[in-house]
């Protein structure tokens, strides 16, 4: 969970909010996309191009993510004042994904001026939070060796927000390949369906079933009760205005909310320690981080490292991570695991966004081996594999 708090005027760079803007759209929404995420990208783009609403977005501290901060306020003004024809470009649950309107840049951009300081008190008092669920369908393939070896697994996720992610063995996932089925699994009856696209020549290896989960526990620096009302609409307006992702952010929410899972409060690196400790050895710990360490310092990161190589000495344990080489941005090249990333996925990366590195460290008997798998769309979208079986 991030907190944030406005500052004095020009707490940020604007040239930084149009950078962040800028990286967002192009990770969203490339070229090939499905039209559905054109919103998405639309409105960070209205926000990298307009001077004014840049200011306004660097009022926000750096370290707060400005420009997804921002947007975040702004779909959540959208979604509660209803302004028309604004509102109509905006998804609604059980209906298809609407066209994004020719106006939508003019509109969107007069909205949040005229509502300019509403937008900076939302900021004020709330925190960017993305539960994009849909990433469980990422971790899955990641998942394959825990769910072959046929062992009981402890989940540990970190960052797990509204603990959205720890329900991973209670969601339905459907893989498809140019438009066709490749793979089902998961509860049958389940209430959240998860669809991702699969590319790239090495097929993912989508275990024939999910793991038995015995034990699940969240770590997170503020907890949130996606049981409160209020809590959930700004869960939800943090959500890309996607139609998959906000059908499937309501009904695993729904979930959370009606079997709550225990979150343990604190940072990482400090009660990681003892929330493994009470796991019996016999369990196979799975410790998931998506979309988190890439906002660790270096120092963080490598505490974290090092904390798991201590307990991978003693157990049984799997680190599965996604998130983007670090640093942020252009220069990026280094992956948060510490595996040697192959220099055509470092150039790839280039100018491609916010990607997700798919990636996964085993411990076995104190042995350790670490591989990156795959890269992946922030929002569920498509996975695309690079780890040959075997």
């Amino acid at each position: 969970m991030i907190s944030c708090m406005v500052a004095g005027p020009r707490a940020t760079d604007p040239a930084t909010v149009r950078q962040q803007a800028a990286t967002v759209a192009a990770a969203w929404s490339p070229p090939g996309a499905p039209a559905s995420w054109a919103l998405t990208a639309a409105q960070f783009e209205v926000l990298r191009d307009d001077p004014e609403m840049l200011a306004i977005a660097a009022m926000i501290p750096e370290d707060k993510l400005p420009a997804l901060l921002f947007e975040a306020a702004a779909t959540f003004l959208v979604l509660e004042l209803s302004p028309r024809p604004l509102r109509d470009c905006f998804p609604r649950l059980g209906e298809p994904q609407p066209a994004v309107d020719p106006r939508f840049a003019e509109e969107y951009r007069s909205f949040c001026l005229t509502h300019r300081d509403r937008l900076l008190e939302l900021c004020a008092s709330h925190r960017y939070q993305m539960n994009e669920v849909g990433r469980c369908a990422h971790v899955v393939p990641a998942l394959a060796a825990a769910a072959e070896e046929r062992r009981e697994v402890a989940l540990v996720d970190v960052g797990s927000g509204a603990g959205l992610a720890l329900h991973l063995d209670h969601y339905r996932y459907r893989y498809v390949r140019d438009g066709r089925e490749q793979a089902v699994l998961g509860e049958a009856d389940a209430s959240t369906l998860i669809e991702t696209e699969l590319r790239g020549r090495v097929a993912a290896p989508i275990p024939a079933s999910l793991p038995r989960v015995i034990e699940r526990i969240g770590v997170e620096v503020e907890p949130v009760d996606v049981g409160d009302p209020r809590v959930r609409s700004w869960l939800a307006a943090c959500i890309p205005q996607e139609i998959g992702a906000i059908t499937r952010f309501d009904s695993a929410a729904r979930l959370a909310s009606a079997q709550p899972v225990p979150i343990v409060q604190g940072e990482a690196s400090q009660i990681l320690p003892a929330v493994l400790g009470e796991i019996p050895p016999s369990t196979l710990v799975c410790v998931v981080d998506t979309y988190v360490n890439v906002f660790f310092t270096t120092e963080q990161q490598q505490r974290f490292r090092a904390l798991l190589d201590e307990v991978g000495a003693r157990r049984d344990l799997d680190w599965i991570s996604i998130d983007p080489l670090v640093p942020l941005g252009g220069a990026a090249d280094t992956s948060v695991l510490g595996l040697l990333v192959p220099r055509e996925l470092v150039e790839r990366n280039r100018g491609a966004g916010v990607v997700g590195v798919v990636g996964r460290i085993s411990y076995r008997g104190g042995r350790k081996s670490g591989f990156i798998l795959g890269v992946a769309h922030p929002g569920a979208a498509w996975l695309e594999w690079l780890m040959p079986p075997g």
